[in-house]
């Protein structure tokens, strides 16, 4: 046989080798990068002080989704509270649905250790939930693009406002929502044998130790609980602390300290600092946390001032009410 001919054969027969192995090959699991492992980002990582998006780009179009893995171990799922809030964990999250809010979190937590001991990669394809067993996976889809992506719990979260799961970057950027903050997404548990069974393949048993693949054909399964209705919790972004009013005509006189502007407060820390470096960007006023504790909850009020007179408090009022960052209130000195 000439040597072209030759040649093409063997091309086209690779060829017609690699399209079938691509074309049969199953999901493959990644094993969950644990606390000071490698994450994606530059090898100088510093950590910034305000949550973000990464500087460094990377294409999430190549990020394969999580692929559902049975876990054999214990699950982390005992009771636990923040700022004040006990909350109380499912124990099996096959059968879990919800319809809520949906965030991301990003550059301030990149690197740091999850609830579940692994490192949180902002490229990763993980969730923080506040009730789902840690670990356990789960389907959220943007209702208002339908585009869904699977997800590896295994994170706490998020404890202010109404939202109701907290995404990686990568995740909410594939979701299409990464620019505008928050989406309105629709959260399912997954099985993971079911899931596999849709494959057509069985659990694959890459990530397990001997002693547990020998445990597969003998362990029980939970049996599959109701459905959890979740009900959004009390506000915890904006329960704010009813500032003392200051009467414009009882009091006339402005105190030796100057005036106060109270814009919010907030149980979590980080949406105080978030107000508070909007704030700076906006107004000319010295911005400010001032924290106390009411009704056994820490809350972080963000004020500005001091101001010098009525009138200076008038224009910074209407400043923050055109940039939509709150209704702020003339307050006391405390």
């Amino acid at each position: 046989m000439p040597v072209l001919p030759l040649r093409m054969a063997v091309c086209g027969a690779l060829a017609l080798l690699l399209a079938s192995c691509s074309s049969t090959r199953a999901p493959q699991p990644v094993a969950p990068v644990k606390a000071g492992g490698a994450i994606s980002g530059p090898g100088d990582y510093s950590r910034p002080h305000k949550d973000g998006a990464p500087w460094w780009d990377v294409d999430v179009s190549r990020i394969q989704d999580a692929v559902p893995m049975p876990h054999y171990g214990p699950v982390k799922a005992s009771p636990y509270t923040v700022f004040g809030k006990q909350y109380y964990p499912i124990s099996d999250a096959r059968r879990y649905q919800a319809v809520g809010t949906a965030s991301w979190y990003g550059t301030k937590f990149h690197g740091q250790a999850t609830a579940n001991g692994e490192a949180y990669d902002l490229y990763g394809m993980t969730a923080a939930h506040k009730t789902l067993p840690l670990p356990s996976y789960v389907r959220v889809t943007n209702l208002d693009n339908q585009r869904s992506v699977i997800l590896r719990v295994n994170d706490r979260g998020p404890f202010y406002s109404d939202r109701i799961i907290d995404l990686s970057f990568a995740a909410a950027k594939k979701l299409g929502y990464a620019e505008s903050g928050t989406a309105r997404v629709k959260v399912e548990g997954i099985d993971p044998h079911e899931w596999w069974a849709r494959q057509g393949r069985p659990v694959p048993l890459v990530l397990a130790a001997p002693q547990q693949a020998a445990k597969v054909q003998t362990v029980a399964q939970p049996v599959a609980q109701p459905l959890e209705q979740y009900s959004p919790p009390p506000q915890q972004h904006a329960a704010a602390v009813l500032p003392v009013q200051i009467d414009a005509k009882k009091n006339a006189s402005v105190a030796a300290s100057g005036l106060y502007l109270q814009v919010a407060a907030f149980a979590n820390p980080d949406a105080a600092e978030l107000l508070k470096a909007k704030l700076s960007d906006t107004v000319a006023a010295p911005v400010f946390i001032s924290s106390v504790v009411h009704n056994q909850q820490i809350l972080h009020r963000v004020r500005l001032g001091p101001i010098a007179s009525r009138g200076e408090a008038e224009q910074l009022q209407d400043s923050v009410r055109l940039a939509n960052l709150g209704q702020p209130r003339l307050v006391k000195a405390d």
